[in-house]
């Protein structure tokens, strides 16, 4: 089956996103005309549902359907619980693939299409930073610093030779989400990215990144917080500890079932 024969969903979270959201929507419509829309807005007070309704009307006689959908959520919950409700709201309605996507412009559209070529053979790709192609643009050293470090950090932790484990521009298969235990995932920002990240793998999925341009964000302030940072911090300790724990426990049963 090809990209263009399956159904992709692009999961947009957002809050306060009235000056990017436009120019994101136009550039999907121009580089995924095929894949449809899911904004998901925890009660932006700036309006941006409201725009993204007014935007999907403009947009639907052009495509002869509805391409662009809005899920309007009541409180400010997060970027985990925002796009594991537009998991579930995907996989209700029978989507194939499905794409996390930033509304801020550093998820590039045009890298989508090569996200969405390797998902056919792949059930997780990452549209990575780190790997041979990959780059940033517009970001300070320190920002580089941090994020290579903690990726650097990840790996050591939790065993995985994934480059951009906190990377949010991924394409799920949607047989891998009904297939990991979502309702158990509580984590946010870097946290929910790597927490995934490690399901998919405890799932056998086959993960691969493909190299993305990834662009400082042109409109608004970051979301991210120093306690989303330090949650992830803690949490990929734990999640370490547990595999290392998992790992040793493996070994000592195959000694002791060869004795």
């Amino acid at each position: 089956m090809t990209s263009t024969a399956r159904r992709v969903l692009v999961v947009v979270p957002t809050y306060n996103e009235r000056e990017s959201l436009p120019g994101a929507l136009e550039r999907l419509a121009e580089h995924a005309p095929d894949a449809d829309v899911l904004v998901v807005d925890d009660g932006s007070p700036d309006g941006t549902a409201d725009l993204a309704e007014k935007l999907s009307e403009i947009d639907a006689p052009h495509r002869g359907r509805t391409a662009i959908h809005v899920l309007r959520r009541t409180a400010k919950e997060g970027l985990g619980p925002a796009y594991l409700a537009g998991f579930a709201w995907a996989l209700e309605r029978g989507y194939d693939v499905v794409v996390e996507m930033d509304a801020d412009g550093s998820h590039r559209a045009q890298d989508l299409p090569k996200l969405l070529a390797r998902s056919g053979d792949a059930e997780l790709v990452i549209g990575s930073r780190w790997v041979k192609g990959g780059t940033v643009v517009n970001w300070p050293l320190r920002r580089e610093v941090l994020s290579r470090g903690a990726n650097l950090y990840i790996r050591i932790a939790i065993g995985t030779s994934i480059k951009d484990a906190t990377a949010g521009f991924r394409a799920y298969r949607a047989d891998l989400l009904r297939a990991m235990p979502l309702a158990d995932v509580s984590s946010q920002g870097y946290g929910f990215q790597v927490d995934m990240t490690l399901r998919a793998r405890k799932a056998g999925a086959r993960i691969v990144e493909v190299p993305i341009t990834f662009v400082e964000r042109e409109h608004g302030v970051s979301k991210m917080s120093g306690g989303i940072i330090g949650e992830a911090l803690v949490s990929v300790a734990k999640w370490g500890a547990a595999e290392r724990a998992h790992q040793v426990a493996g070994a000592f049963r195959r000694v002791v079932g060869r004795g």
